[in-house]
């Protein structure tokens, strides 16, 4: 692991995150790669395809007023041309006046393709207490 790698790695994933934060699908799709994409949010179905994580992440922002979202890195590994990033997020959102305060245990892949390195896969669970 290069330490240009773990840097590159590591704000590929924060700009995911500021994307999520800001409900930016211009900037989401930065993030992702286009092609076999996969995505599972807490307690949701597997979506497969950038279509479908797209789709899925617009009617998230479309359905939120405000979001607030917190990290805490666990570990990272990382390979030649993959690697991976485990995190506790603490999402604060706010939906029709309502506001609510989760936290997940997050996997996010990444994979290095033409020198960049892309998130093809993020899953979330929810952390019961």
């Amino acid at each position: 692991m290069s330490d240009v790698d773990r840097t590159e790695i590591l704000a590929t994933n924060e700009a995911f995150y500021q994307a999520f934060e800001k409900k930016d699908i211009k900037a989401m799709s930065l993030v992702w790669w286009q092609g076999g994409s996969l995505c599972i949010h807490p307690g949701g179905n597997v979506l497969k395809g950038w279509e479908e994580v797209r789709h899925s992440w617009e009617q998230i922002f479309r359905h939120t007023d405000y979001l607030e979202i917190g990290i805490e890195l666990v570990n990272i590994e990382i390979g030649s041309q993959i690697a991976y990033v485990v995190l506790i997020e603490t999402i604060l959102q706010v939906s029709r006046g309502r506001s609510f305060q989760a936290q997940s245990t997050a996997t996010n892949i990444f994979e290095k393709m033409a020198q960049k390195w892309y998130l093809v896969h993020h899953h979330g669970s929810p952390i019961m207490r």
